[in-house]
């Protein structure tokens, strides 16, 4: 019997799992943004010394792990499994940037939900026993998307209004069955939602109803008010799928705008950055969370977060074979204290 479960497709952690230290690294476009006082590294150019920008994705990956051992005063001797995934084709970043961790390691895919997907896994891990401490991380690279989503970026497209930049970065927890929080209590699995859009280009109207619908079925499931929370966040659906978002909950009864953000909004400054409608990508709200959101829960600038990745399950393959753009939203709550 599921004892754990908590309605529909919610789970309550009996030992939360606490967030024992975190990190992120970033490239310079994000660098200039409004949350760069909270990244712990901002690289100087996409590159960062390396032949090609999937190689340069792979070492965000390799030194984001180092940063959170040695945050944590860790070694990997201690860590009993790596969670995670990225944008790439089979997650070459994650892959090639951890293989000489020598660590148990899930490969995961939930396109710019990654993050979320990698937490709520490792946390049920921690809770059920078998595991006392997991990494769950992942990345993003905007070259390395444009290029395989896209269009090369030599070929200077231009970008539409509808689209989104995605963030050069690799955030990632490490969980603990020890620590003194911020802890996660919730866990709320998405199921695959698709509207029937096509356009690539405009990936926060197509992941904003499966956002929706994750933050709908947390409530309904756990009872808990959105009063309750702090802060929601999505990510990322930027400005176009924020205000959908909105939009669809209001209309199914909840009004959450005074609480509510969205990380691909939060990490480029619209009036003096150039990211159209906002930021994307696995790293956008993987360094928000490993950034901003840690750290003002520490501070106690925040208490209850409900920290909901957003992301769009489509592939090369599937766009030009015509195919809509499936997506998906996974939740944690993450509280400050229990």
């Amino acid at each position: 019997m599921a004892t754990k479960s908590n309605g529909k497709q919610t789970v309550k952690l009996q030992n939360p799992p606490s967030i024992v230290s975190t990190a992120s690294i970033v490239g310079p476009k994000e660098g200039q943004g409004p949350l760069r006082l909270y990244f712990d590294n901002i690289i100087d150019d996409e590159m960062w010394g390396e032949k090609s920008w999937e190689r340069a994705e792979s070492k965000l990956m390799r030194e984001t792990f180092a940063k959170i051992l040695d945050k944590a005063g860790k070694t990997s001797g201690d860590i009993n499994y790596i969670i995670a995934g990225d944008l790439l084709n089979q997650c070459i970043a994650a892959t090639f940037g951890l293989r000489e961790s020598g660590i148990p390691f899930f490969g995961v895919y939930g396109a710019c939900s990654t993050m979320a997907e990698s937490a709520s896994l490792g946390a049920m891990l921690i809770d059920g026993g078998f595991a006392d401490n997991v990494v769950c991380m992942t990345s993003s690279h905007f070259c390395s998307a444009e290029k395989q989503f896209r269009f090369p970026l030599e070929l200077g497209s231009q970008r539409t209004s509808t689209a989104q930049w995605t963030v050069t970065g690799s955030g990632g927890v490490l969980l603990s069955n020890q620590g003194t929080g911020p802890y996660i209590t919730y866990v709320t699995t998405g199921k695959i939602i698709d509207f029937g859009i096509k356009d690539a280009n405009n990936m926060g109207a197509a992941m904003a109803p499966a956002a929706a619908d994750t933050i709908l079925t947390h409530f309904k499931d756990t009872g808990i008010a959105p009063q309750s929370y702090d802060l929601i966040v999505t990510g990322d659906l930027g400005y176009v799928g924020k205000s959908i978002c909105e939009e669809l909950l209001k209309e199914n009864g909840y009004d959450i705008k005074d609480r509510y953000n969205d990380c691909g909004v939060m990490i480029f400054d619209r009036e003096k950055q150039d990211a159209h409608a906002g930021g994307s990508g696995c790293g956008c709200s993987a360094a928000t969370l490993a950034g901003f959101i840690y750290q003002e829960l520490q501070k106690g600038c925040l208490n209850n977060v409900l920290f909901v990745a957003t992301g769009a399950l489509l592939s090369t393959t599937s766009s030009q074979q015509g195919e809509s753009i499936p997506c998906i939203a996974h939740a944690i709550t993450i509280q400050r204290s229990l």
